[in-house]
């Protein structure tokens, strides 16, 4: 969730977040340009609508930036007004979702275990397909920002992660949803 509002904009209330494991990526978040407050219920999250800012992160261990939401972090970053990196230590080919968000319109290159995202101003909807947990939510973050219709395909790796997320997206305003075959 936390994502789509840097993403899109808006501000969301994180019942219950615990900010002590996920401060690495708060942090993160913060550089981009989003707000955030620590509060008695949980973490707040705020974009204005002003420009993503472009970030370089390295994943780690924790307490450091964790690589299961590096795919998240590069679907925000494919619209920073600028250059952005992200070095994935932890493991190999989890950049499986650059050819998916290069659908979008998304520039991205990838040297070894780094990837450079060059940012752009809008996303174009596209037909996309979920290669793990991690890939699939990044393709339905890309898609709320994008401009038209997105295609989300084998969305069962989305499902073992999170339930009903479609309701909860819906819930915040959010134009989605779930279609069968």
């Amino acid at each position: 969730m936390r994502w789509r509002v840097a993403m899109t904009g808006g501000d969301v209330q994180l019942a219950g977040a615990r900010p002590e494991l996920l401060q690495s990526a708060l942090d993160v978040l913060a550089q981009a340009g989003a707000e955030i407050s620590i509060n008695t219920d949980g973490i707040r999250v705020a974009r204005n609508g002003a420009g993503i800012k472009p970030v370089s992160v390295t994943t780690a261990p924790f307490p450091g930036f964790p690589t299961d939401l590096q795919a998240q972090l590069m679907a925000l970053m494919v619209r920073a007004q600028g250059a952005s990196e992200i070095t994935e230590t932890i493991f190999e080919n989890r950049f499986m979702h650059v050819q998916e968000l290069a659908r979008f319109g998304a520039k991205i290159s990838l040297d070894g275990d780094t990837a450079r995202i060059e940012g752009i101003s809008n996303l174009r909807g596209a037909p996309v397909m979920a290669t793990d947990l991690r890939a699939s939510v990044s393709l339905v973050i890309a898609g709320l920002a994008a401009e038209g219709e997105t295609m989300v395909n084998r969305i069962y790796h989305l499902d073992r992660g999170f339930e009903r997320l479609e309701e909860k997206l819906q819930a915040c305003g959010a134009s989605i949803e779930r279609i069968s075959d």
